[in-house]
């Protein structure tokens, strides 16, 4: 138990410093990688407040890992934003997304804390925690839109496809795993203003279809196929969501598409 403790008290300490440290200067391969980093961003918080939601029904110290995992995979993508040298974004914006994101990792905290010394969470920080995490993302999409507008680079129409898609996936992960946490269904059911699960089921499916259209190697075709049936092995239980299911195989599928999405990206890229 006191190992336990010292773990959390670890990983707690480390999610503290992360809300508190500036934001980095690591140079940046052109804009290609400044659209990659964004990105990366959008999905790696989303994936922090999955198991945020997970976290809050358990208390488990493998998922509270996880969210630090999260927040430190998405800030280092904000480091390396912020240490760009494409000059595709102003000095203002970078800083206006930094903020948002010093937001959310404060209310993660805050929120880690009421888990850990009240045993439940408190659900006015739980919504402001989603709430937060749709304005950063919102915003987040804006940048990539200046982003790709001002650079001279085209990207492949079925890497932004798979983008998209992995965006989209991970925010249904996070909302799903809200109606499948018995310490905030109820009476929580996420961001105030999200689309619900049966619409994003629905554009997921449009984006997979694009991604799946058009020629590539035999790597990718075999990760398309996998992305495909994970898809379909869970797509009923997004569409129905009111339906009880077993939320850890919906988790555990929804992050194999994630982790597919992100090696065709890579495969596409690498095609190009």
């Amino acid at each position: 138990m006191k190992d336990a403790n010292l773990r959390i008290r670890a990983l707690l300490t480390a999610l503290i410093l992360l809300a508190l440290t500036s934001m980095g200067a690591r140079a940046q391969d052109g804009a290609n990688g400044f659209l990659s980093d964004l990105h990366n961003f959008r999905v790696s918080n989303y994936v922090a407040l999955d198991a945020f939601y997970r976290f809050s029904g358990t208390g488990d110290t493998n998922t509270l890992n996880e969210i630090v995992q999260g927040i430190n995979s998405a800030n280092d993508s904000m480091n390396s934003i912020a240490g760009s040298d494409s000059g595709v974004l102003s000095a203002e914006e970078i800083e206006g997304l930094n903020q948002e994101f010093d937001k959310f990792k404060n209310l993660m905290r805050d929120n880690i804390n009421d888990v850990r010394n009240r045993g439940y969470p408190d659900l006015r920080l739980v919504s402001d925690m989603a709430n937060q995490a749709l304005a950063m993302n919102e915003e987040a999409t804006e940048l990539y839109r200046i982003a790709q507008d001002s650079s001279e680079t085209e990207t492949d129409p079925r890497v932004e496809a798979a983008r998209l898609a992995a965006v989209k996936m991970a925010q249904m992960m996070a909302k799903y795993s809200v109606r499948t946490n018995s310490s905030v269904a109820q009476t929580f059911q996420g961001s105030s203003s999200e689309t619900p699960l049966d619409v994003q089921a629905a554009e997921l499916d449009a984006l997979l279809q694009t991604v799946m259209q058009g020629e590539g190697t035999p790597e990718l075709k075999a990760t398309l196929n996998d992305i495909s049936s994970k898809w379909q092995f869970i797509r009923g239980s997004y569409i129905n969501y009111n339906e009880k299911n077993v939320g850890f195989v919906i988790d555990r599928y929804s992050k194999g598409i994630l982790k597919g999405l992100a090696a065709t990206i890579k495969l596409l890229k690498g095609s190009a």
